[in-house]
């Protein structure tokens, strides 16, 4: 597809008429004709009317979405597009460069903003939140289009897909979802705000039919049964990560392939690298045909398994309900394993909404004739009708079989449940608005009168009335704090802009917009000690502290934690009772955490704003460093490995936010090693997630297939400088053991090379018996005691580890020759002992 090929369809006169006609022929050109809905969802769009279309999954709403981008573009008007993660944003992002052409397409996520001057952007709907309360009725969009619209009411973020409609009355809106329920407060609102005509396009008729079926047969032979008759590609959804892989393991016993089917499996696999734990495992599952899906695997994972179930070789994926957020996967069943989930407070059955978007990903449209979708009974119930089959109809024998009961907490579910679900529609959208801090610095930036402003916002919002008035006394209250702190100022005559309240402080470009504690961080800083040997680890402590906490690495720290201290508390004899009181004192660790707290109310009280944003003081980048450890070690040191993905995604976006928070000008030579360290190890476990980025913040740079992006493999050594680091801490890691005197540890890392536990073990012992101890602070891994010998000529570097001994004598260490191609091979440091005693 030529990237302008749309805008050349471009009629000299946009009317209406002349807009759908060529927009029309364009889709027809490329094989794709109209569903009557599309059409009347786009000849209201071409109209400048608003619409919201509530059609199924697979019907075709892209296509209108493009097709109202075109009408903007027709018109001279800037169109936002947003959509709920970052990844979809993305996504939609190359998507439409594909369509308008990258100098007419821009994104703003919050983590990259590229060509966001262009007259279409891709967002978050945060993004478009902000901007709304920012600039109000002068903001520069004509068009909205909000997909996947159902999250307006989540709770936590519902807010943004709320503020858009309210505060946007110029635009032109284009609201879609599968899930939308009833929406006529929101044709009737949207008219009665903007002034258009809102039309609903709700009659579709999926393009695809479903069939439901209920299963009351153990899941093997209800898998089993479906592909016999050929209803794969198979979607199992569970509603935890761990039933996923358990699943995916359980089914590697059923032979799903043949020959030429696994053949092909493999040849499209490729070079494809399987670096991790997980990985290796993912590689046994596919290989026979069974993809595995959720949030906490690697992107590139998720991306392969994605291409297999496009390339139709997978015969079953199992996942989480991950998969009914946008993923394009032609899937032909999807077989639930239950109706009841966990949603982080209670065990519930699926709402209607939750049910209808998962089983929509069932039949897609070019791929089906017809979609099936399967739920299983609960197992406890299946267990008790194979065992009332084996005894026939004998009413006596019936009443004798011991039927098992279900398991305490069971939240369940039987036939009827799942009729109800498939004849529900989607619950009503409750709203979710909310006040903040930035809210009203925002609303008080704007030109005229804040308090109208304010008002409006407050009064005419989609909540009920005493929901308003508990805004009503939010909203005072936080600005009583703003003018008490000298913040805000209340004007006694509105101002030349109509301003009847100003900021006494300049707000950071783009705010709200970005990182919220970005400011404080760089305030920050000036706390630290340049000359510090922690400096460089102090910074980055800064930035994490900053960051969002990710839950599961933070609880997986503190059990680690737990644990150590529950063990050395046991060899110490300390008595039950005063072990569990001690444990509630532990947590996770906190670099810095009481500097830093000090700091942030300190901060807080000159710029209020960040108090909707509490600090979260924490260590995982810190503490993967000062471990030496490589990612996969670190994943297996906290028993991570279902949520490896977390793990690095957290590890981008902390090196994202330190090279871009941090200025220049406070950067050390052993900051740059670190940050260098940091986005060479990211991209050496999953190159997709810093590749991504850095194309959309460079786009002048060529592109490369995805495919051939996840094939390929930059060299570990490439970049020297994160090399050396990775050499330092794989010989630093060595000290540390030499200093706790862990030989047997020290022979498993080079037993091979000749050091076994016996001969660390004899080296060592001479150097105690000079010296107490073997230094492992901050200037014993400092880059002085680490001398490397680069050899080019043999792709060997030859370098010495000084031992900081307490006399300060620096005449002990550890020698080891690193073999760089081995290296580039592993994707790690690779090393080999030589020597380890006096200098």
């Amino acid at each position: 597809m030529e990237s302008v090929s749309l805008l050349e369809q471009l009629p000299a006169r946009p009317e209406p008429d002349t807009v759908f006609e060529a927009f029309a022929s364009w889709a027809e050109e490329r094989g794709l004709t109209l569903y009557p809905h599309q059409e009347e969802a786009l000849i209201e769009a071409v109209s400048g009317g608003n619409v919201v279309l509530n059609t199924p999954t697979g019907s075709g709403k892209s296509l209108v979405a493009a097709g109202a981008l075109f009408a903007a573009l027709s018109r001279d008007e800037c169109a936002f597009y947003t959509a709920p993660i970052k990844a979809l944003v993305s996504e939609k992002f190359f998507d439409l460069c594909a369509v308008f052409g990258t100098d007419n397409v821009g994104m703003m996520t919050g983590d990259a903003s590229v060509n966001a001057d262009a007259p279409i952007v891709c967002c978050t709907a945060e993004v478009l939140a902000n901007i709304a309360l920012r600039d109000g009725a002068d903001a520069d969009i004509g068009t909205v289009v909000m997909d996947e619209f159902h999250f307006y009411a989540e709770p936590d973020r519902g807010w943004a897909w709320q503020v858009p409609l309210l505060e946007l009355p110029q635009a032109q809106f284009l609201l879609m979802s599968a899930t939308l329920g009833d929406v006529s407060r929101f044709e009737e609102d949207l008219t009665r705000r903007t002034g258009r005509s809102t039309a609903v396009v709700a009659s579709a008729e999926r393009p695809v039919p479903l069939y439901y079926s209920y299963s009351k047969t153990p899941l093997h032979e209800t898998l089993e049964g479906l592909l016999e008759g050929r209803e794969a590609p198979i979607y199992i959804v569970h509603f935890t990560q761990a039933q996923a892989v358990e699943r995916a393991q359980s089914l590697t016993s059923i032979n799903m392939c043949t020959r030429a089917e696994k053949d092909a499996i493999a040849k499209e696999i490729g070079n494809f690298r399987f670096t991790t734990k997980f990985g290796k495992n993912l590689s046994r599952y596919v290989r026979h045909g069974i993809g595995v899906h959720h949030a906490g695997m690697l992107p590139k994972y998720r991306r392969l398994v994605e291409r297999l179930a496009q390339a139709g070789l997978l015969k079953v994926i199992c996942g989480t309900d991950t998969l009914g957020v946008g993923v394009n996967v032609p899937i032909r069943t999807v077989l639930f394993t239950a109706l009841s989930k966990y949603d982080g407070t209670k065990v519930r059955r699926l709402s209607a909404r939750e049910f209808h978007q998962i089983a929509g990903r069932a039949g897609r449209a070019g791929f089906d004739t017809v979609g099936n979708v399967v739920a299983q009974a609960p197992e406890h119930v299946i267990e008790n009708e194979k065992a009332l089959a084996k005894v026939g109809d004998d009413p006596k024998k019936r009443r004798k079989v011991v039927r098992k009961k279900a398991p305490e907490g069971f939240v369940g579910w039987d036939q009827s449940t799942f009729e109800k679900l498939i004849a529900a529609s989607p619950e009503p959208l409750k709203s979710r608005f909310k006040v903040s801090n930035a809210m009203l610095l925002s609303v008080i930036a704007r030109p005229g009168d804040c308090f109208a402003a304010m008002r409006h916002l407050l009064t005419d919002n989609h909540d009920d009335r005493p929901r308003q008035r508990k805004h009503i006394s939010e909203a005072i209250a936080i600005y009583r704090s703003l003018i008490d702190g000298g913040i805000v100022e209340k004007l006694e005559e509105p101002d030349g802009d109509g301003r009847t309240a100003r900021l006494t402080v300049d707000l950071q470009p783009d705010f709200a917009l970005n990182q919220p504690l970005s400011t404080f961080a760089l305030a920050a800083l000036e706390l630290l000690d340049r000359a510090s040997p922690t400096y460089p680890l102090d910074v980055l402590t800064i930035v994490e502290a900053t960051l969002d906490d990710p839950r599961q690495i933070l609880g997986a720290q503190l059990n680690k934690a737990r644990g150590e201290a529950v063990a050395q508390m046991k060899a110490d004899g300390i008595e039950y009772e005063e072990r569990m009181e001690r444990l509630e004192e532990i947590e996770y660790p906190k670099p810095l955490e009481e500097l830093l707290d000090h700091a942030y109310e300190v901060y807080r009280r000159g710029h209020p704003w960040v108090g909707d944003h509490p600090l979260r003081p924490k260590s995982v980048a810190r503490d993967l460093y000062e471990r030496a450890m490589t990612f996969t070690e670190y994943v297996s040191f906290y028993e991570l490995a279902r949520s490896e993905g977390l793990v690095l995604r957290y590890l981008a976006n902390a090196y994202k936010a330190v090279s871009q928070t941090v200025p220049e000008d406070a950067k050390t030579e052993e900051l740059h090693d670190l940050i260098e360290w940091l986005g060479e190890l990211v991209r050496q476990v999953d190159s997709s997630l810093l590749d991504e980025w850095e194309q959309l913040t460079n786009p002048e740079e060529d592109e490369e297939p995805q495919a051939a992006q996840e094939e390929r493999q930059r060299p570990v050594t490439a970049n020297t400088r994160a090399f050396r680091v990775l050499v330092r801490n794989e010989m630093f890691r060595r000290v540390e053991l030499s200093a706790l005197r862990r030989y047997v540890e020290l022979g498993r890392l080079d037993g091979e090379d000749g050091w076994d536990a016996e001969e660390w073990e004899e080296a060592l012992e001479e150097y105690f018996s000079e010296h107490d101890t073997v230094g492992t602070g901050p200037d014993a891994r400092g880059p002085k005691m680490l001398s490397i010998e680069e050899d080019g000529e043999h792709a060997v570097w030859r370098v010495r580890q000084a031992f900081e001994d307490p006399e300060g004598d620096l005449d002990w260490g550890i020698s080891a020759e690193v073999d760089l191609t081995a290296s580039d091979e592993e994707g790690r440091a690779v090393l080999h002992v030589t020597d380890v005693g006096r200098m």
